[in-house]
């Protein structure tokens, strides 16, 4: 049962885009905004300070909104707030919620699920973002964009991706996307590697975005190859792999060793997956061409961080092009989760039905 009035907190909402969907409750209910990210509950470094600091910050509110994976929300959190009746979040999944421990406590997980436009041409908005952060890095676009702006004209040369090979780790929805675009559109060769990909399963991607099995020479379009083959030989490596265990500090120094010194490594799936060190040493001696990120090891990046240095691709270092994890950041989507958000929350304050629950 809701209590009459309620106390709600939004979290992590970086550009207050929840403001104009949760505005009819602030006449019955206290609403309070907290757009800075602490420090997760659960992170490895996270001392006792900051973990209460979250506690006092979350422990008055009866209903609490979240964004994806920003404030996770361990066993241990959620037991030490007491006034929690109903959590709001957003994606088909969200591996940060200690789902078992709502369900212990009897509390809802409602989430906001993001309907595409439907179209034979449409395309998600990150992979939107996969394909316009590869062109970028390749063609320099950021460094001759500021390079431009402070008096610099023409600092370097670019990299054409017409032909060449694009290795993607984990062939499934945003990097099966991502490979048909750059296979189509620039006519670049699409290798694959998992730890669960067949040539069968490649051929079946290949197919689901429809595209031939094999090209005219026979050659297939989406090539499953071993983890060697595709960082030996790839031009573009693009990381697309769900962060679970199994995958945490899955990319690392060997296989950074092994890229051509002109190749350039993506992730847009989540900083974890790589061992950050092993990524930073790699870059910092030049090794490969560029990387480009739009995920970290920590969100929002501190302000200290290595990866805001502005001397990359200087001094034999690589080129760096850094996005802050905006893969997803679509105004379109992100006003349809908090538009659900309040249904969901008028729904359940007058006792009715939730929508899409994930506890």
């Amino acid at each position: 049962m809701a209590a009459k009035r309620l106390n709600i907190a939004v979290l992590d909402d970086y550009q207050r885009a929840s403001e104009p969907h949760l505005a009819k409750f602030k006449d019955h209910h206290d609403i309070a905004y907290f757009p800075d990210t602490l420090l997760p509950y659960n992170g490895a470094d996270t001392p006792q300070s900051v973990k209460d600091a979250l506690v006092k910050r979350l422990e008055p509110f009866n209903v609490i909104s979240t964004v994806r994976e920003r404030t996770p929300f361990p066993a241990e959190l959620v037991n030490r707030l007491p006034n929690l009746q109903l959590l709001l979040t957003q994606g088909r999944r969200n591996l940060s919620l200690d789902l078992d421990a709502f369900k212990a406590r009897g509390i809802p997980v409602v989430t906001a699920i993001h309907v595409q436009a439907s179209g034979e041409n449409t395309v998600e908005s990150t992979t939107e973002h996969i394909v316009t952060m590869i062109l970028a890095l390749a063609r320099n676009i950021a460094e001759d964009d500021a390079g431009v702006k402070s008096g610099i004209w023409q600092s370097g040369l670019c990299t054409s991706l017409s032909g060449k090979t694009l290795g993607i780790i984990g062939l499934g929805r945003l990097g099966g996307a991502a490979a048909r675009i750059f296979h189509v559109a620039f006519g670049m060769k699409i290798i694959a590697w998992s730890q669960n990909l067949t040539q069968e399963s490649a051929d079946e991607q290949a197919a689901h975005f429809k595209l031939p099995v094999t090209n005219a020479d026979g050659e297939k379009t989406f090539k499953a190859v071993s983890r060697e083959e595709l960082f030996r030989t790839a031009d573009v490596v693009s990381l697309h792999v769900v962060l679970s265990d199994r995958t945490r500090g899955l990319i690392t120094t060997k296989d950074f060793d092994l890229m051509k010194p002109s190749a350039f490594f993506v992730n847009s799936s989540r900083g974890p997956l790589v061992v950050e060190q092993d990524l930073l040493d790699t870059l910092k001696a030049g090794k490969i061409r560029g990387a480009a990120l739009d995920v970290f090891w920590q969100e929002p990046l501190p302000a200290d961080s290595e990866w805001r240095n502005p001397d990359w691709g200087k001094n034999g270092r690589s080129h760096l092009l850094v996005t802050p994890h905006t893969g997803y950041v679509e105004e379109m989507a992100i006003n349809g989760f908090y538009e659900q958000a309040a249904k969901d929350l008028e729904a359940w304050i007058a006792g009715q039905p939730l929508g899409d629950r994930l506890a």
